[in-house]
């Protein structure tokens, strides 16, 4: 995915903002599942720090209506060749 800021150095700006296990935690890197978990809560938090959105999900969404239609329209297509 790609994005619209640089996030390379995102683990060096979110360094004063955190001590202890989470400190190390951005010096060495996750070694397990839940720290990577923690890790990408703050690289949010970095986002947000920062004023970073994510673009919004594209609207998949559709009705019954709608797929019965197309499929009337496929329907007939069928009949018609």
């Amino acid at each position: 995915m790609t994005t619209n800021w640089d996030d390379s150095n995102w683990r060096e700006e979110s360094l004063p903002y955190y001590t202890g296990k989470k400190e190390k935690l951005l010096r060495e890197g996750p070694h397990s599942l839940s720290q990577s978990w923690i890790m990408q809560t703050m690289y949010n938090e970095w986002k947000r720090r920062n004023g970073y959105k994510d673009p919004e999900p594209p609207d998949c969404s559709s009705s019954m209506s709608e797929y019965f239609q197309k499929e009337q329209e496929f329907l007939i297509e069928d009949n018609e060749n």
